[in-house]
């Protein structure tokens, strides 16, 4: 599968240095090349491609506002490639929750080597392999909490998981785990922010810890995070063949298998379709199921391939999400 990439940056170096890297891989076409964020945005609507990496910081429109604009207006996978990342977390983060699927380091300029090009390869290797299958419809012991509500998110999580998270209120008899689609490299630094946004302490999940009422706990490796017994979560390298690490699905599917008390599934805003049997299984299960709904979500992928399969009980606008998960638990606790 070939795949049509646009790119996004103003500096002619770095846009010589993305085109290096591309030929070094057979079957990745430049589409075309926008030297601003409002060159980029006209450039999606007249030929949207496969694929755009973008820039943070151009003059006039910057990165995070033309990923806004595109997702808005020709949503299309877009990955963030930015020099000096770190120091730049807090607008990768914008980005990711307007729509862009990660980010990752830019290669340096005038080095043609093989290694200091290929995890950016890895990456856009990741994108088109969900590009390949995101239009595909898919067919004990006492605990420390008695709810446990287990959310899943992917591109725009951030800002959904914010807004979330934000508007669950303290005292609530419940634990939660999020599974997030994100680099390793980010996700500390995802915890600390998403801290800042709501109530809830939130942390990085390690091997063994127990779902604790009012913590809120995050994937932190590239395994999967699940429940490994009633009241122990840990992280698994199975299935090691998934495209998506850590995979929302094998959370969800290790709540039927050892959760004995109440839970609550969440599937937000993302590309592709984890989460969505997932789901599935816990709604058989008899656990209560929410699907974000399309208007509110930057990609309508994951939702959309749980509401194809009826994995959802409620299909709501993120704002109604908190409200219902509030109602569930105070009248069922």
């Amino acid at each position: 599968m070939s795949i049509r990439i646009g790119i996004v940056n103003d500096v002619r170096m770095a846009v010589e240095a993305l085109r290096r890297a591309l030929a070094e891989k057979s079957g990745y076409q430049v589409a075309w090349i926008a030297h601003s964020g409002e060159e980029a945005v006209a450039m999606c609507a007249r030929d949207k491609p496969d694929l755009v990496l973008m820039d943070l910081v151009m003059p006039g429109m910057g990165g995070v506002e033309a990923t806004r604009r595109i997702m808005r207006e020709s949503p299309c996978p877009i990955l963030i490639v930015a020099t000096s990342i770190d120091s730049k977390r807090g607008s990768v983060f914008e980005a990711i929750g307007q729509g862009a699927l990660d980010a990752v380091e830019m290669p340096p300029f005038g080095v043609a080597a093989r290694d200091t090009v290929a995890p950016l390869l890895a990456r856009i290797d990741t994108v088109r392999r969900l590009i390949g299958d995101h239009e595909t419809p898919a067919k004990s012991p006492p605990v420390a909490a008695s709810w446990l509500l287990a959310i899943g998110a992917s591109a725009g999580g951030p800002a959904a998981l914010a807004t979330l998270l934000g508007n669950l209120p303290l005292g609530l008899p419940a634990a939660v785990v999020v599974v997030q689609h994100i680099d390793v490299h980010f996700a500390a630094g995802m915890a600390e922010w998403l801290g800042q946004q709501c109530r809830w302490p939130v942390r990085l999940a390690v091997e063994g810890n127990h779902p604790t009422v009012g913590t809120v706990l995050l994937a932190g490796t590239a395994d999967h995070l699940v429940l490994k017994t009633a009241e122990r979560l840990g992280y698994t390298a199975e299935p090691v063949d998934t495209v998506y690490r850590p995979s929302i699905d094998a959370l969800f599917h290790s709540i039927t298998l050892h959760w004995p008390d109440a839970a609550a599934g969440v599937l937000l805003t993302g590309m592709g379709r984890d989460g969505a049997l997932g789901l599935k299984a816990m709604r058989s299960k008899g656990h209560h199921t929410i699907a974000q709904d399309q208007a509110t979500s930057a990609v309508y992928g994951m939702p959309r391939a749980a509401a194809r399969i009826d994995a959802a009980t409620d299909i709501l606008a993120l704002a109604e999400i908190a409200p219902r998960l509030l109602q569930l638990i105070t009248t069922k606790t």
